[in-house]
């Protein structure tokens, strides 16, 4: 019994030192644009996590979450230096940053102080863990969205896009995602516009005025969302928001419509027929009371800015670092911090670089975030291998009047539909084109026609297509008041051919030969090949030695000649059937018929009684059988001769063989 209580004594005398081990508050740093649409919504929700997580018992029990926050003013340089100013605070955690291109710069600092970096807006894909193993994207990856916009593009069948992408780390590697999924569904971007960062109206102007001069209507734009309103604006001014252009927007364009409480009017005229996108956050009321919670702090501090998606995310992100942080404390790990001796202060240095230190044990907290997994505002919060939230979905919205209209879904999972994704969870995946849906668009101009999704560019190089002009064979090809004006059978295939494409063509014939003498049709296959010509349309033979230079189409026309002669008129009378015959012919045909009747009657009359008679009668006979052959078959049975095999008998009868079993 001593032996037992002594034990239990030393266990509770362990258990008290482990809960005195236990910091009483541990520092998470925040860095992002405080003033900036997805900042001034996120900046709220941050407080607010941070405050529930501490009211909460059943997380970080005894241990008080600190939060300390950066403003990174939209720069990369302040953003660097605010990163830098965070990290001598001894951070276990940073949430933020809200940009990619400075997500890309901070992420070389926390891979060498071993912090992790849990972000909520940068969407970039080039982000990569492979790369940046202690940055962790808590929202979702570009890579997803622009899979969603290249299954709307294949689902309006289009063929080619334009995109608008502001031109830094997040629009490139946008992009550049598009591109690849715009390939797997066999579609492209056919012209990229980069805008510049911070550009003035002038430059947008020129930007869109050059996308307009391309063949492709429909429109990719990807840029930041405190600036990207300016586009609307100058493309209204340049027609571009008219009947028959088609606009997709990334999320950025929602998370400005709904941090916009109160709309102006003008603006959203600019934006009419817009295809929007939006990270898909399911109902529940977990979501309803921080909604209803963030609108009475917001009313009470004045924030007339709105909450968007990527709140949701920020909020989420404080309750992954709560929940990643209680398990690295429940294992027993300590919160220490080391210096770098790489890290040290040069003569005359000012930069303290000295006060940065290591988090030691960095990697452990960064395999405890990894395994998070809990059911948050945006769903379930859980990382798959590649360290992307699983279950990536989009809200797929149509702009009209003053609002938007929910028209479909996108997610990983099934596609397109008009269904909820969390209830296609429920059910076998199912991507066929089929099963692919979404509600009616009111497209730009107020049609609910959908565009065609290209014209015929105004700067665009013409198809040069040869056409050789010949004297013979005018119905196959034939040239009437220039070059303008070529008409024939092969002719109208190609224009047939050139219509059933998706996209624009636009052709400029050129002839080949003065009309009169025939153009060499083999100098013709070797201007395509020399690119003299891009094409050419005629009455080709393919033959083996212009097929190693050039290739051809599938023959529509039947190979070789046909000589059409005149016949004179002929009088028909009832001997025309005499005719097919000469004179020589019909004796001798005559004369083997009177021989096979002569054998016949020699090997019957012995034995048949009809070919018995008078003279006369079997002369009679000889030549009515022979004759009679020539329109009819016998039913006399002449003779019969049977031979048994096992159980088949083959007979001759009336000069036809027969099978009877």
């Amino acid at each position: 019994m001593g032996a037992l209580r002594l034990t239990l004594l030393l266990l509770a005398l362990l258990a008290a030192a482990a809960a005195g081990a236990r910091p009483s508050e541990v520092a998470v740093g925040a860095l992002f644009t405080f003033d900036s649409t997805i900042g001034r919504a996120a900046r709220l929700a941050i407080e607010l996590a941070v405050d529930d997580v501490n009211a909460d018992p059943t997380v970080l029990a005894g241990t008080q979450l600190k939060l300390i926050t950066q403003d990174t003013n939209c720069s990369g340089f302040f953003g660097t230096i605010e990163a830098l100013q965070l990290m001598e605070k001894n951070v276990v955690a940073v949430i933020g940053p809200q940009s990619s291109g400075i997500g890309h710069v901070i992420s070389h600092v926390v891979n060498e102080l071993h912090v992790p970096l849990l972000s909520f807006a940068a969407t970039d894909p080039t982000l990569s863990a492979s790369e940046y193993p202690y940055f962790i994207r808590t929202t979702i990856s570009d890579y997803f969205q622009m899979n969603a916009i290249a299954s709307i593009v294949d689902y309006y069948q289009w063929k080619e896009v334009t995109a608008i992408f502001v031109d830094d780390d997040y629009g490139r590697g946008g992009v550049s995602a598009l591109g690849d999924a715009l390939a797997a569904k066999r579609a492209r971007i056919s012209y990229k516009a980069p805008i510049p960062p911070n550009s003035n109206a002038d430059v947008i102007n020129d930007v869109l005025f050059r996308a307009n001069m391309m063949e492709s209507r429909v429109m990719v734009v990807h840029v930041n969302p405190d600036t990207g309103m300016k586009i609307f604006s100058i493309a209204n001014k340049l027609q571009m928001m008219a009947s028959g252009y088609v606009w997709i927007v990334t999320d950025w364009l929602a998370a400005v419509l709904d941090s916009s409480t109160s709309r102006d009017l003008k603006d959203m005229s600019h934006i009419q027929g817009l295809i929007v996108l939006r990270q898909h956050t399911p109902e529940s009321d977990a979501k309803n009371k921080f909604i209803s919670k963030w609108n009475n702090v917001a009313r009470n501090r004045s924030i007339t800015s709105g909450l968007n998606s990527y709140g949701y995310y920020a909020y989420d992100s404080v309750w992954a670092v709560a929940h990643g942080i209680d398990q690295f404390l429940n294992s027993g790990q300590q919160i220490n911090f080391s210096t770098d001796p790489r890290l040290h202060d040069s003569n005359g240095s000012t930069l303290q670089l000295s006060t940065l230190k290591i988090f030691d044990g960095g990697e452990q907290m960064l395999q405890q975030l990894l395994l998070t997994n809990f059911t948050g505002l945006t769903g379930p919060v859980q990382f798959n291998s590649d360290r992307n939230l699983i279950r990536p979905a989009y809200d797929i919205l149509n702009v009209g009047g003053s609002g938007s209209q929910l028209i479909g879904y996108w997610s990983n999972y099934s596609g397109l539909s008009v269904t909820a994704p969390e209830i296609l969870y429920h059910k076998p995946p199912n991507t066929s084109s089929i099963a692919q849906q979404l509600h009616n668009v009111v497209w730009p101009g107020d049609s609910t026609t959908t565009p065609r999704g290209w014209v015929f560019p105004n700067n665009g190089q013409p198809l040069r297509v040869g056409v050789p002009i010949k004297a013979s064979f005018k119905e196959l090809l034939a040239v009437s008041r220039g070059p303008d004006n070529v008409t024939g059978y092969c002719i109208d295939v190609f224009n047939a051919a050139i219509k059933l494409l998706p996209y624009p063509v636009p052709c400029q014939f050129i002839t080949i030969g003065d009309g009169t003498k025939n153009p060499n049709y083999d100098d013709i296959i070797k201007m395509v090949a020399a690119n003299s010509l891009d094409a050419a349309v005629g009455d080709f033979a393919i033959v083996r030695n212009r097929t190693r230079i050039a290739e051809f189409t599938q023959p529509y026309i039947e190979s070789g000649l046909v000589i059409v002669a005149p016949v004179k008129q002929a009088t028909s009378s009832a001997w025309a059937f005499l005719k097919p015959f000469t004179l020589e012919m019909w004796c001798v045909t005559g004369a083997l018929f009177i021989f096979v009747g002569i054998v016949v009657w020699i090997l019957e009359h012995r034995t048949n009684e009809e070919f018995r008679g008078s003279p006369r009668r079997q002369v009679i006979t000889i030549f009515w059988f022979s004759f009679s052959t020539m329109f009819f078959s016998h039913k006399h049975c002449k003779r019969t001769w049977a031979v048994r095999v096992d159980h088949m008998v083959v007979c001759r009868a009336d000069h036809q063989f027969k099978l009877h079993c």
